[in-house]
């Protein structure tokens, strides 16, 4: 199994990034798969979450309406694109997937398979 996260850099704030995580071994069309990510000296949070569907998403309060997560079934990927990039964004993004369950999770403790991680830094 393996989850190859991309995309991430260097930004300035106000500005946009969009990752993606490309994802083999399993069959992705029955995960919901996440973005969550951690910044130094700080635990891992939530950032957003996509039904193996793709018709319905939850994003945390933090980043709702500047970020946007979408999948690919077809190409296997999912995305985060992020809008509006604040300081406090900087951090390494990971990306997760979780075998389908009636209600998608925002516990990392959940999640099935993770990324290495990309690390995206937001400069003010």
């Amino acid at each position: 199994v393996q989850l190859q996260a991309s995309g991430g850099g260097l930004a300035q704030a106000g500005g946009f990034l969009r990752l993606s995580c490309a994802v083999s071994g399993i069959p992705f069309n029955i995960y919901d798969m996440a973005w969550f990510r951690q910044a130094p000296g700080k635990e891992r949070e939530f950032v957003a979450v996509i039904k193996w569907s793709g018709d319905s998403t939850y994003h945390a309060a933090s980043v709702k309406g500047r970020f946007a997560i979408s999948r690919d079934n077809a190409r296997k990927t999912v995305s985060l694109q992020m809008n509006d990039l604040k300081p406090e964004d900087t951090a390494n993004y990971f990306c997760a997937a979780h075998f389908q369950s009636r209600t998608m999770s925002m516990s990392f403790d959940d999640y099935d398979y993770w990324g290495e991680g990309t690390l995206v830094t937001v400069s003010s």
